[in-house]
């Protein structure tokens, strides 16, 4: 990663374009959405950072302009597994099944950068009988048996190109691209490493910027995402480093972005980039502020009216969302439990907010009156699982 004095801070961190627009700022968050505290203050204590969000106006990407990479330290007690929830895992398994069918990947040598916990890898390889070696600086050794196993291997290392002797015919990249000052370093690495692997297939997965600003996705803006990709950034980003695009859609209810590239002749016909131009990407901009400002006022006159009313709420969700969303209403309302599937997670503490994060069954005796859902795409399955708990409670997605 670039450090915070490098000579292209000013400039877009895709294209390198001086023409910036401010977006919106939101002083003092978490560092991390995604370490989790063993106190309540050590969590209070948690080390902050601001969000100075401005979009490029020649390609349409998002940036903090303010971000410090010095500051990010990916150690063991990064956790961000979604696997725990049998609706993340349809999807990915889904994602894994269609990647091995449709571009022939059996047999294949899979190599996935910022594999977190390595539960995708081993998705893709079983999938197709491959055998695959996962990047990660926060993988846990002692998690699921050591380094390797089986026709899996781990290392606790970012990618680099002290790496490129290790053949690939499939590289998988997800929710990875956006923690990244300056993405063109990584895909710049790759096109280097792939002049000798010509035929490999890129997969790379994002959160989707335009679900932010469109459908007030506000509890994804962190600290620890610097980097906001639309549709036509993304394109930006890997034509430019000399990619042929195969593929740039939204997926996981156009919640992410992915593209599916490899190293060739970069193309233009791509029909996402042309449903979405930078000057929509601008609109959606100039609005978004007021549209947040607006939706953090109406929930805090929920929540306060919930303390009112003598209401007890938690918050579903010990994710990025979670965090923002108790970090931005800090002080509101009476929430003093956070709900996680992810038992890795229980026991600890929310970062800047303190509160406890708690696994569903501790609800059969807590019995809230609301259940604030952080993301709706999960609602079903919350809901069933609190009918399974016998928990009569209203439930609310933000």
């Amino acid at each position: 990663m670039a450090a915070a004095n490098d000579t292209r801070v000013g400039q877009c961190t895709v294209c390198g374009s001086p023409d910036l627009h401010e977006c919106m700022r939101i002083d003092a968050m978490p560092i991390y959405c995604n370490v989790l505290w063993p106190t309540a203050d050590a969590a209070n204590n948690a080390r902050r950072g601001d969000i100075d969000l401005v979009c490029c106006g020649h390609c349409g990407h998002l940036f903090n302009r303010v971000f410090d990479p010095g500051l990010m330290d990916y150690t063991e007690s990064y956790e961000n597994s979604l696997h725990f929830s049998g609706r993340f895992n349809e999807y990915a398994g889904s994602l894994a099944r269609r990647l091995v069918d449709q571009y022939g990947i059996r047999g294949k040598e899979v190599i996935e950068l910022g594999c977190g916990k390595g539960d995708f890898l081993a998705m893709v390889c079983a999938a197709g009988d491959n055998r695959g070696t996962g990047f990660d600086r926060s993988y846990e050794l002692e998690r699921d048996g050591g380094a390797s196993s089986g026709n899996l291997t781990f290392v606790r290392d970012y990618y680099s190109e002290k790496y490129a002797h290790l053949p690939a015919d499939l590289i998988c990249c997800r929710h990875v691209l956006e923690h990244i000052q300056f993405p063109g370093d990584l895909l710049g690495t790759l096109s280097r490493v792939l002049e000798r692997q010509p035929r490999a297939l890129l997969y790379f997965e994002v959160p989707n910027a335009l679900y932010t600003l469109e459908d007030l996705g506000i509890w994804d803006l962190i600290y620890e995402h610097c980097s906001y990709f639309t549709p036509t950034s993304l394109e930006r980003l890997f034509s430019g480093h000399g990619f042929e695009i195969l593929a740039l859609d939204s997926t996981f209810g156009g919640q992410f972005l992915y593209v599916e590239a490899t190293r060739g002749v970069p193309r233009q016909s791509l029909s996402a980039v042309g449903r979405h131009p930078v000057e929509k990407v601008a609109v959606d901009v100039s609005a978004f502020g007021k549209k947040y400002r607006s939706k953090v006022a109406e929930w805090t006159s929920i929540l306060n009216d919930w303390r009112a009313e003598d209401r007890r709420a938690v918050v579903w969700g010990a994710g990025s969302k979670g965090v923002t969303f108790l970090n931005v209403l800090n002080g509101v309302g009476d929430i003093a439990h956070v709900v996680d599937v992810n038992p890795h997670k229980h026991g600890r503490f929310v970062p800047g907010t303190g509160q406890k994060v708690v696994g569903p069954e501790f609800l059969r005796e807590h019995q809230p009156d609301r259940v604030v859902v952080m993301n709706a795409i999960y609602l079903e399955e919350i809901r069933g699982m609190l009918r399974e708990l016998g928990v009569d409670a209203e439930v609310d997605a933000v």
